[in-house]
C-alpha cells in the first residue's frame, strides 16, 4: 500500500506527467487488474490527505503549494491576462491578475500553475500572481493570415490570442501566399522573450472568399466537421435495416393528432406534441413525443462515441455541424410529417389548474399529422384577434393547436407563479444577401407559439428528472446554481439606484418583481443586463442543485438527444427503466461526462459567436461612419462596451473619447459619471453611435458616442428564461 502511494507521487512530480484520470494512472503505473482495488485504496488515501487532487475531467494531479492555484488562463487584449481557478467543492477563488511579461508562454485556455501575491495590487481587491508552470495546452492548433516579412514566413493569428505573429519557416511554405488563411501547428509558443514558432498544416484559401471564415472558426476551435467512416458505416447499416413498420416493443400512438413545431428552416425534428382534454372532469393529457435516436446509436459503438466526442451539434450562420450523421439526424431519427417514426414518450397529466398528477414513459412510435413553422402556428392562434386568415388546417389540428395553447398558459401561469425568472433580452437574427454575405438582420419572434413549445419541452424534462430522482440514480441533469449572495446584494443595490426596491435580496419573487416592473420602463435593459450579468451559467452534473432561473428542483434535458448528447443518456436511463424497471449509472462517469459536455456546449456557442462577429465586422468594415443605436453590456475604467440594438455585435467606447467632460466609474452604479456634467453612461442605457474602426485580424470594433442616450421605447425582445 505505501509502495504504491509512493509510485503515484513519484510519477505526479514528474514535469513532463500529464493529469490522467486514475484508471489510465493506474495503467501507466503498471497496476495489474488484480491489484486496482489496492490502486483505488492508495489513491483515496492520498486524496483524504490532501496529498493529490482531482482536477479538470477528473484528472489526477499535485495538490498545489502553499500558496498557488491552478486555473483556466485568458488573455486580455491589453496585454495582460486573467486566471480563473478550478472549483473545489463547487466553490472556486477570485480571478488572478497576471500581468503582461509574468505569464511564461501560456495562451488563452490552457491550465496554468500560478504563485499569487499575497497582497492585492488592484484597487477593487483583484489578486495578483505570476504563472510558474503551464499544466496542459488548450490546444496546438490555430489559425491567422499569412504575411511574408524580410525573407520569412509569418501568420498574425486571428483575435487578440497572442500579441505578435508567429513565425512559420521559409516564404510560401506549403504554397502558402500573403493574405491567405492558414492553420498551423504551434511548435514552440511565444513568451515575453521569444517570438512563437510554427509550421503550416492547412491552407483555408484567400481571406474574404466565400466559406473561408466558417472554416476559420472550425480549425480554431476544433470542431469536428466530418464523421468517422465507421460512424458512416454504422448509419448506413441502421437504415438498410430499419422497418418503420416493426411495432414490436413499442406503444402505438400512430393513430394520434401529433404535430411537430419547429423553425422555418430546421433541417431536424425531434420533438413532437399531442393535447388532449377530458370534457368532464377538464383535466389534461399532455403527450411530448422525442425522437429516439438511441435505437440507431448502441451505447459502445461508433455512432456513440462520435457523438461523446462531440456532444453537441454547433449551429453556425448558414451551416450545421451535426453530432449525428445526417442519416440519423436528418432521416431514420428526425420526426418527419407523414413517417412512422420511433419515439421515447412522455404522458403527463394535469389538473384543471395545471398541477402535474401522474407522468409514464414508453418506447412508442408516431406518425406527425402536420409539421408546423413558428409562424404558421402563430397565426393561426391570433386569427381570432383579428389578425389575417390563416392558412387551411384539418378541424382535428386546428383544435389540438388551440387545447396546446391553452394548456401552455395555464402550466406558464404556474411556473412564473413560483418564481420562474424571465428576462427581456432583444435577439437580433442576421440576414443575407445572394452571396452570403451579410445584408441587415431583424429581431427573432418569441410569441405565442414559441411558449407553447417551450411550456411542454420544461414540462417534460422535469417530469423524466423528477422520476430519476425518485429512483435515487445518479443522471446528467441541467443545474443552474444559485447566485453569489454578494452579487445578488450588488443587483439590490443597482436597482435601489435606479429607483426599485428589494427589500430582500435573497428573495426570488422579489427579483422576479423587479423584472415585471421594468419590463415596460425605459431603464429595462439596465435592470435585466445586471441580473443576468448576476448569474451563473448552467451546466451539466449529476450533483442535485437545482435550476435556479426556472425555480425547480429537478431539471434535466432530455428533449433534443439528436443534437445534445445529455439528453441520450437520460433517453438510455429512462429505457433501461422502461425495460426492466431499473436504471443504474456511475456517478463518476456522470461527474466527468457533465464536465464535457458543458465544455462542448461552451465551445459549440463561442464558435457561433465568433463567426457571427466576423461576419458583422466585414459588413461594417465597408460602412465607417454608420450610426447605429447601441445598448450598454458593460462599462469599466477605461471605458464601456456596447451592443447595436440590431446586429449582434459588441464594440468598445474608450473613455478618451467622452471628450465632453471628465469622467470616473461608478462599480456600485455600474456607470461612468461627468464630474461636471453628471452625464451618465449605465449598464443598459442605449446611446446613438458610430462606427469609427473596424479590426478584422483582431475582431474588435470601437464605437464613438454621437449624441447623448436616447429616448427608450419598450423592447421588441422576448420576454424567456435566462438562456441555460
Amino acid at each position: 500500500m505505501p509502495d504504491l502511494e509512493t509510485q503515484i507521487l513519484s510519477l505526479l512530480s514528474k514535469k513532463t506527467y500529464q493529469p490522467l484520470k486514475p484508471k489510465a494512472l493506474a495503467h501507466k503505473l503498471g497496476v495489474p487488474t488484480s491489484k486496482y482495488a489496492d490502486f483505488r485504496r492508495a489513491l483515496r488515501s492520498l486524496l483524504q490527505d490532501g496529498r493529490v487532487q482531482l482536477g479538470k475531467n477528473q484528472t489526477v494531479r499535485f495538490t498545489p503549494p502553499h500558496g498557488t492555484v491552478t486555473g483556466t488562463y485568458r488573455r486580455a487584449g491589453t496585454g495582460n491576462g486573467f486566471v480563473r481557478p478550478h472549483a473545489i467543492d463547487g466553490k472556486a477563488g477570485p480571478e488572478v491578475l497576471i500581468r503582461e511579461g509574468n505569464s511564461l508562454d501560456a495562451s488563452t485556455g490552457d491550465e496554468v500553475l500560478v504563485r499569487v501575491t499575497r497582497k492585492p495590487t488592484r484597487p477593487d481587491g483583484i489578486p495578483s500572481g505570476e504563472v510558474i508552470r503551464v499544466l496542459t495546452r488548450a490546444t496546438r492548433q490555430f489559425v491567422g493570415a499569412y504575411f511574408e516579412r524580410e525573407g520569412q514566413g509569418l501568420v498574425r493569428v486571428d483575435g487578440n490570442v497572442f500579441a505578435h505573429s508567429i513565425y512559420v519557416g521559409d516564404p510560401g511554405a506549403k504554397g502558402a501566399r500573403p493574405d491567405d488563411k492558414v492553420v498551423f501547428e504551434m511548435l514552440r509558443f511565444p513568451s515575453p522573450e521569444e517570438r512563437g514558432e510554427g509550421v503550416i498544416t492547412e491552407i483555408l484559401g484567400p481571406r474574404g472568399q466565400p466559406g473561408v471564415d466558417t472554416l476559420s472558426v472550425i480549425r480554431a476551435l476544433g470542431l469536428p466537421d466530418a464523421f468517422s467512416e465507421d460512424a458512416l458505416a454504422e448509419a448506413r447499416a441502421a437504415a438498410d435495416v430499419f422497418d418503420e413498420n416493426d411495432l414490436s416493443d413499442r406503444e402505438d400512438f400512430t393513430g394520434d393528432v401529433v404535430v411537430t413545431i419547429d423553425p422555418v428552416d430546421a433541417r431536424d425534428f425531434d420533438d413532437a406534441i399531442s393535447v388532449t382534454l377530458d370534457p368532464r372532469s377538464k383535466h389534461w393529457q399532455l403527450c411530448v413525443h422525442i425522437a429516439d435516436v438511441g435505437h440507431f446509436a448502441p451505447p459502445g459503438g461508433a455512432l456513440d462515441r462520435e457523438a461523446r466526442r462531440r456532444a453537441t451539434s454547433v449551429y453556425l450562420p448558414q451551416r450545421v455541424i451535426p453530432m449525428f450523421p445526417e442519416i440519423i439526424s436528418n432521416s431514420l431519427a428526425s420526426l418527419q410529417q407523414g413517417k412512422v417514426r420511433y419515439v421515447k414518450s412522455v404522458v403527463m397529466d394535469f389538473t384543471p389548474t395545471g398541477q402535474r398528477t401522474s407522468a409514464r414513459f414508453a418506447n412508442g412510435a408516431i406518425r406527425v399529422r402536420q409539421r408546423f413553422a413558428y409562424e404558421q402556428v402563430s397565426a393561426i392562434l391570433l386569427a381570432e384577434e383579428g389578425s389575417p386568415a390563416p392558412e387551411k388546417v384539418e378541424p382535428e389540428v386546428l383544435q389540438l393547436l388551440h387545447r396546446m395553447r391553452d394548456l401552455a398558459m395555464i402550466l406558464r401561469k404556474r411556473r412564473l407563479k413560483r418564481g420562474a425568472l424571465e428576462l427581456v433580452m432583444p435577439e437580433a437574427e442576421l440576414e443575407y444577401d445572394e452571396q452570403g454575405k451579410v445584408s441587415g438582420a431583424h429581431f427573432a419572434k418569441h410569441d405565442v407559439s414559441h411558449q407553447v413549445v417551450e411550456e411542454f419541452m420544461l414540462a417534460a424534462n422535469e417530469a423524466v428528472a423528477a422520476h430519476l430522482d425518485s429512483l435515487e440514480v445518479p443522471f446528467l441533469r441541467r443545474v443552474h446554481p444559485a447566485p453569489e449572495p454578494t452579487k445578488l446584494q450588488a443587483f439590490a443595490d443597482f436597482c435601489d439606484s435606479l429607483g426599485y426596491t428589494i427589500d430582500s435580496h435573497l428573495d426570488r419573487f422579489a427579483l422576479q418583481r423587479v423584472l415585471r416592473e421594468s419590463a415596460d420602463q425605459p431603464d429595462v435593459y439596465a435592470v435585466h443586463y445586471a441580473l443576468l450579468r448576476s448569474l451563473k451559467q448552467a451546466v451539466y452534473s449529476p450533483i442535485d442543485e437545482g435550476h435556479y432561473a426556472l425555480a425547480s428542483d429537478n431539471y434535466c434535458h432530455f428533449t433534443s438527444p439528436i443534437r445534445r448528447y445529455p439528453d441520450l443518456t437520460v433517453h438510455r436511463q429512462i429505457g433501461q427503466w422502461v425495460r426492466t424497471g431499473r436504471a443504474g449509472s456511475d456517478e463518476g462517469e456522470m461527474t466527468a461526462l457533465g464536465e464535457h459536455c458543458s465544455k462542448m456546449e461552451r465551445r459549440a456557442e463561442m464558435a457561433e459567436r465568433e463567426l457571427i462577429k466576423v461576419r458583422i465586422l466585414n459588413y461594417l468594415s465597408e460602412r465607417l461612419g454608420l450610426e447605429l443605436e447601441v445598448i450598454i453590456t458593460g462599462v469599466a475604467d477605461y471605458g464601456f462596451f456596447a451592443q447595436a440594438e440590431t446586429l449582434p455585435v459588441e464594440g468598445m467606447v474608450h473613455i478618451s473619447t467622452l471628450t465632453d467632460d471628465y469622467y470616473y466609474f461608478d462599480e456600485k452604479t455600474h456607470s461612468l459619471i461627468g464630474r461636471r456634467s453628471k452625464r451618465r453612461y449605465r449598464l443598459g442605457d442605449k446611446v446613438k453611435a458610430k462606427v469609427v474602426r473596424v479590426d478584422l485580424q483582431r475582431r474588435q470594433l470601437d464605437f464613438r458616442v454621437v449624441e447623448e442616450r436616447i429616448p427608450q421605447k419598450n423592447p421588441k425582445g422576448p420576454k424567456k428564461p435566462p438562456r441555460d
